[in-house]
């Protein structure tokens, strides 16, 4: 029985447990940390297609929304992940961001995603407390929502009941090789051994990588979210600016904002969202706080009176090129890597674990891996500044 050893308890490495357990692998996950408590405790649950252009990402997408109701299915406690497959609206508020927001849409249509457009009525009856100063509008019912914590807490114990066990407070130190092959990993409780290991750190894992002794230019990415007091019924989709997918697709360090609002089941309103690199500054800045809040607005001018509760942020992990890093690293036999979602970390999860457990078992996956590689150069460039290595 191969033991696999995944490093990082977040929803991506939760996932990845799960799978490969359930294919018959002898699983342990090492945490640092408490189980979904850093990058995955931080998100706002998006299981999207809508803010994917046509390419590998958007086909990573909708695997992932295939398999999230499957995999809902099995877990012992899957009411814990709180699924909405509320549908998302993405709107314009300018002639120029409304005839992108249709060429877009026109592109994931010839792709496969489901996507609408909506009349002035058609929106008023979706949203009615949304802005009517509005170019245009997309409706794309695949969009869902889980609650991150609780879904990765459902991965887990599923992945527990197929027999992976879980080590927290194991913070990875550097690798143990024989060969020229990871056996083993030191941790701060210990050597742990296997015959395969799971870089699934998130924004952490280039840290991680480098411990154990390779590159992988996976960078943390900032972002912030507010949330409201408990409110009536206002916001029925997760509703969006359209200028939102060219915030996630910007590599700028500065602040990248965008009008993101939806609702939870609890009844609160999450407001987003904020890309910043930052390194790992986790401090909560209130001009950025207040660029949300101004943006949310813009969209629903009737939350103008409504509190805010509180305000979180987290790390993403960021790559240069906007796509996911899954699969063997070339450079240290045993060693894999499932990371560099960034934000879309929740979403992306369940196709990510479902690509590289065919990946190890040698199968061919249901999407292709190749544009995910990790000796691709946005990742792994030739050589380090300087002229060593890379």
């Amino acid at each position: 029985m191969t033991r696999v050893v995944v490093l990082g308890a977040g929803i991506v490495g939760a996932a990845c447990a799960r799978e490969l357990a359930r294919a018959g692998c002898a699983v342990t996950v090492v945490e640092r940390g408490r189980p979904a408590a850093a990058t995955t405790a931080h998100g706002e649950g998006n299981v999207l297609v809508s803010d994917k252009e046509p390419g590998p990402e958007l086909e990573l997408a909708r695997l992932s929304r295939r398999l999230w109701p499957r995999v809902l299915a099995e877990l012992p406690d899957a009411g814990a992940a709180e699924w909405e497959p509320k549908g998302g609206i993405v709107v314009a508020t300018t002639e120029p961001g409304a005839a992108a927001l249709r060429d877009l849409a026109a592109g994931q249509r010839a792709a496969g995603v489901a996507a609408a457009e909506l009349d002035a009525a058609g929106l008023a009856a979706a949203e009615p407390h949304l802005t009517r100063d509005v170019a245009g509008a997309v409706h794309y019912p695949e969009d869902a929502q889980v609650q991150p914590a609780g879904a990765a807490t459902a991965l887990l114990a599923a992945a527990a009941a197929a027999g992976a066990r879980l080590r927290t407070g194991c913070a990875v130190l550097g690798a143990v090789t024989r060969g020229g092959r990871i056996t083993g990993v030191r941790t701060s409780a210990g050597i742990v051994e296997g015959d395969a290991f799971v870089n699934a750190a998130g924004p952490w894992s280039g840290e991680v990588a480098a411990r154990l002794g390779v590159r992988l230019d996976v960078l943390p990415r900032r972002g912030e979210v507010l949330v409201t007091a408990p409110q009536p019924p206002t916001v029925f989709h997760k509703v969006y600016d359209a200028g939102y997918v060219g915030a996630v697709g910007s590599g700028a360090g500065e602040l990248q904002a965008s009008a993101v609002v939806e609702s939870t089941r609890a009844g609160t309103i999450l407001l987003g969202s904020s890309r910043r690199r930052v390194g790992f500054d986790d401090r909560l800045r209130p001009g950025v706080l207040s660029v949300i809040a101004r943006r949310a607005l813009r969209l629903f001018p009737s939350l103008a009176g409504v509190p805010v509760m509180r305000a979180y942020g987290g790390f993403r992990p960021y790559t240069a090129d906007h796509l996911p890093v899954i699969g063997a690293d070339p450079d240290l036999p045993g060693l894999w890597h499932a990371t560099g979602h960034e934000g879309a970390g929740i979403g992306l999860s369940a196709g990510t674990a479902a690509v590289l457990r065919d990946l190890m078992l040698g199968r061919e996956p249901e999407t292709d891996a190749e544009p995910f590689r990790v000796d691709r150069p946005a990742v792994r460039p030739a050589a380090r500044p300087g002229g060593g290595p890379g």
